[in-house]
């Protein structure tokens, strides 16, 4: 028997979910990156767990990587079409997310946001 989902919802975060997903896709949305260039926008990230999530991000058909041959070699990855579908979607997460946020701060949580530029979403 095949996989079994009881919501659409489960699919898509399936693919895009988890704490790194998105902010890789929202570097991509700016346009094609190496390896070394997402590690300096995501300083947070693991080179372990950035290549763990890229190749992810690949099998599913979400981004795309293009090796150069070259010495060193050159390894770019970019969003494919499946991948800048996800546009709404992302966006639409990122302003209830935010929108949360700013509830939880007015109701006195100690909960904070490091950045609001979702950007990568729009440019997709």
């Amino acid at each position: 028997m095949g996989k079994i989902y009881n919501l659409g919802v489960e699919a898509t975060l399936e693919v895009i979910g988890g704490k790194w997903k998105p902010i890789i896709l929202c570097q991509l949305g700016h346009g094609a990156l190496r390896t070394g260039e997402m590690r300096r926008r995501i300083p947070a990230i693991t080179q372990k767990m950035l290549t763990q999530q890229l190749r992810e991000l690949e099998e599913d058909s979400i981004i795309a990587r293009e090796v150069f041959n070259q010495v060193p070699p050159k390894v770019i990855y970019s969003l494919t079409k499946e991948g800048k579908s996800l546009r709404e979607v992302l966006i639409a997460m990122s302003v209830w997310g935010e929108e949360r946020i700013n509830n939880d701060q007015k109701n006195g949580k100690d909960v904070q946001i490091t950045s609001q530029d979702y950007t990568g979403f729009v440019e997709m």
